[in-house]
């Protein structure tokens, strides 16, 4: 029996697909039994040193097994002392996420589009209806850096250069990607990342992609969608791409990093076809769509490995 753990963070990032996580495990957990530890802080993401130190003493001392989710940048449990859990979280695609999240803020999803009015009350009429190629042709607050660096700051974790759109926060966050996190999956692929989730996380993820391909789950899925999306015009597409460069060699690290585990577990990276008006006009790095089959490694010698960091 492998050494899965006991302590698993799911520091979810906003409108990266993680209510639909989160409902998934609800279910999970008294499936499973396993003690599903969620926060009702979502817009608190930096904390002081006392928070940091707060906050990883009250899940430290969470009953065990624990899944703890929380929207927070990256925590580094060894630097207070206590034992580093193992984290998991999912990303996409950086303009999708900064558009679902422009207009979900101003017009909910479809659990009821009042919601919004919950989420944002003090936001002027002007505010709610801007244009989104005005907001980022001219160059609104909301639509430029560093509001733009929304990512990275999640896997850089919560120095303050972590805030600032740069090298060295992008560096930061890749290497606490490969040093910290089992799994850094993409929501464009959210299927596989369950797939991948059940088997390096039986005890938490048994059975996961069954539920969540269930019609009655689907139905619940169905309701997190945003509503009133549009798509901006090329050219402010494109004027957020190089807004975005480090959010976007990020996110492409990341996948590549992704598709090597999918390969390595006989997981096709398949590419799709374009759509009739496909949503974005950037590029890509290919993908390979074979599995690499020269991996001599024991596949359960290598997990064995990363639940010992």
């Amino acid at each position: 029996v492998l050494p899965f753990p006991s302590q698993v963070v799911y520091n979810r990032v906003g409108k990266c697909g993680s209510r639909t996580v989160v409902l998934l495990l609800r279910i999970l957990s008294e499936k499973h039994g396993f003690n599903l530890v969620t926060s009702d802080i979502h817009n608190k993401t930096r904390l002081t040193k006392n928070e940091q130190m707060e906050l990883i003493k009250n899940i430290s001392t969470a009953e065990q097994p624990y899944l703890f989710t929380r929207h927070v940048h990256f925590l580094n449990f060894s630097r207070f002392g206590g034992d580093q859990p193992v984290y998991i979280n999912i990303i996409r695609d950086p303009i999708n996420r900064f558009l679902s999240n422009y207009f979900f803020r101003r017009f909910g999803d479809w659990r009821g589009e009042q919601n919004h009015m919950i989420r944002t009350p003090s936001m002027r009429q002007e505010e709610r209806y801007l244009d989104i190629n005005v907001c980022i042709l001219e160059n609104y607050p909301e639509c430029s850096n560093p509001r733009l660096f929304y990512i990275i700051p999640y896997f850089c974790g919560q120095h303050p250069r972590c805030r600032e759109p740069g090298e060295w926060a992008l560096e930061r966050a890749k290497l606490n990607v490969n040093e910290n996190f089992l799994l850094v999956g993409i929501l464009e692929e959210l299927e596989d990342v369950l797939l991948l989730l059940e088997r390096f996380l039986p005890h938490y993820f048994k059975d996961v992609l069954s539920i969540y391909k269930n019609p009655e789950h689907r139905k619940l899925g169905n309701l997190t969608v945003t509503v009133k999306k549009t798509v901006p015009s090329p050219e402010a597409i494109q004027i957020l791409y190089q807004r975005m460069r480090y959010e976007y060699e990020f996110y492409y690290y990341v996948k590549e990093q992704f598709h090597l585990l999918k390969r390595k577990f006989g997981l096709k990276s398949h590419i799709r076809k374009p759509r009739p008006r496909p949503e974005f006009f950037i590029p890509s790095p290919l993908e390979t769509e074979e599995p690499i089959d020269d991996e001599e490694e024991d596949d359960e010698k290598w997990l064995e490995d990363i639940y010992k960091r």
